[in-house]
């Protein structure tokens, strides 16, 4: 059983705030273990040691060029759905410095509630399995399908989530696996020059890892990998951020902080504002709009479009490479 978030359906009017909940740590290159936080949100700055790499932001022209070790710096943020603030939400994250640093976002599919699921435990013991198998270079290989296979394999718990997992080289190889429609940009000198893209078996109805056997697999995963230099930033989120703030907000949002951890909440903090705006075109309702979803009957007939954010937890993690 696929189950999947109400589709189609655009909150016009919200009246709660989402609260952001933000931490701060400093995680030493000596520490080994990898950190998972899924309640409350928890900023954790990764330095690591790595060689480097190459790009160019032509896809046509790629220029081998090696440069001096970095270090990946990482914030984040999570603002639970406004409903759900007081559980945590159903979004889960994990940040870990094993090798050049791992990354990854799920996001619990709330439409088991109706199955009187906690859509929130399957995303968390998944990421807390895969935080658990990061470091097991035998049956993993630094991975992240394999990572996503063998944390799936271990998750007990009912439910499904949309996941996505990037594996930071020493060499600056980012290497990724995408499950749903969480999603991750790189941004270069001020561009986003590249993107992932969502999987959906239709509107609102992402690919997702399950408890069932008719869900998606590692098999499904989107896989590619990415070369890092000095100076990109990635920024990872849940649909809770991307289906709020457009691609061209990002960039002008994150160069306005030096600190990667209040640039993970202003982004947050800017999806959450969206979210509860029955009147911003987000990228939300312009899909839907493509989707031939009408707004209700009243807006139609005072010639109003289909507007608004989407309601949803949302989680951020921004991370730069810089000169260590």
């Amino acid at each position: 059983m696929a189950v999947c978030e109400g589709e189609g359906v655009l909150r016009l009017k919200r009246e709660t705030m989402a609260i952001p909940m933000l931490r701060a740590a400093m995680i030493s290159h000596s520490q080994s273990q990898p950190l998972i936080h899924s309640i409350s949100a928890i900023y954790e700055t990764a330095k690591r040691r790595k060689r480097v790499v190459f790009s160019s932001s032509s896809s046509s022209e790629l220029n081998p060029v090696i440069r001096s070790e970095v270090s990946f710096c990482v914030g984040t943020c999570l603002i639970p759905h406004p409903k759900k603030v007081n559980t945590g939400g159903e979004d889960a994250f994990f940040v870990s410095n094993y090798n050049g640093g791992v990354i990854a976002v799920a996001d619990g599919v709330s439409g088991w509630a109706e199955e009187d699921v906690d859509p929130s435990l399957f995303p968390r013991e998944l990421l807390a399995n895969a935080s658990n198998f990061v470091g097991d270079e035998e049956q993993v290989n630094y991975d992240p399908q394999i990572l996503i296979r063998k944390a799936h394999a271990a998750t007990f718990s009912t439910g499904s989530a949309t996941v996505i997992v990037a594996m930071l080289e020493k060499n600056g190889t980012l290497k990724i696996a995408n499950v749903g429609d969480c999603g991750l940009r790189l941004i270069r000198n001020g561009h986003v020059v590249f993107s992932t893209s969502p999987q959906e078996h239709y509107f609102d109805c992402p690919f997702q890892l399950s408890s069932e056997r008719v869900g998606q697999t590692y098999l499904d995963a989107a896989v590619c990998n990415v070369e890092l230099i000095q100076g990109d930033t990635i920024v990872m989120g849940s649909d809770g951020l991307f289906d709020n703030v457009f691609d061209h907000e990002i960039v002008p949002t994150i160069v306005r902080y030096k600190d990667v951890a209040e640039a993970a909440k202003a982004l947050a903090n800017l999806a959450s504002s969206h979210a509860m705006d029955s009147n911003f075109d987000s990228p939300y309702s312009l899909e839907a709009r493509s989707r031939g979803f009408e707004p209700p009957l009243w807006k139609k007939i005072l010639g109003m479009k289909l507007t608004g954010g989407k309601l949803d937890d949302i989680t951020v993690i921004v991370g730069q490479i810089v000169s260590s």
